[in-house]
């Protein structure tokens, strides 16, 4: 009798700790709304959630907002998250501005990547003149280059995320 009250404590204690990992972990997950805090939607309308929806639904009927909101839930947030996810849906339009140093596109890039608006003029002919080295042209590559030289020259300039 006594074994069997043992071992059913043993038992109860052991699915008790086995199941805290887990418990912790749902906790850890933020509560985010994939409408309006993931995808384009997020990066366009940062502080108002309706158009960041609105816009979400229109870009791909919120497919990838949802789609970023399951499989990875910090690429929903986060300045250079937001910038890159930026960078990758407005490339063809950002990369024709990058190319003449101005323009509204690369304008919001910097502001989502959190730089002072006094500095964009010298932070964006320092990207043009790296991109224009790279082999690929593609949004990553820009991406990288804009993190290399906030990183390296801009550093007091914009948000250290």
């Amino acid at each position: 009798m006594n074994k069997t009250i043992l071992s059913a404590l043993m038992v109860g204690t052991l699915a008790a700790g086995a199941a805290m990992p887990a418990a912790a972990a749902s906790d850890n997950k933020k509560s985010l709304n994939a409408w309006q805090d993931c995808g384009i939607g997020a990066i366009i309308f940062p502080a108002n959630g309706t158009a960041a929806a609105i816009s979400n639904i229109i870009w791909d009927l919120g497919t990838t907002a949802v789609t970023s909101n399951a499989s990875s839930q910090n690429s929903c947030s986060g300045e250079k998250a937001k910038t890159a996810m930026f960078i990758q849906a407005t490339m063809p339009v950002l990369e024709q501005e990058v190319a003449i140093g101005e323009g509204e596109y690369v304008t919001a890039m910097l502001e989502l990547r959190g730089c002072e608006a006094a500095s964009h003029s010298a932070i964006i002919n320092a990207v043009r003149e790296d991109f224009a080295e790279k082999e690929n042209d593609s949004a990553q590559a820009l991406y990288e280059t804009l993190e290399q030289r906030v990183e390296t020259s801009f550093s007091a300039s914009c948000a250290s995320v």
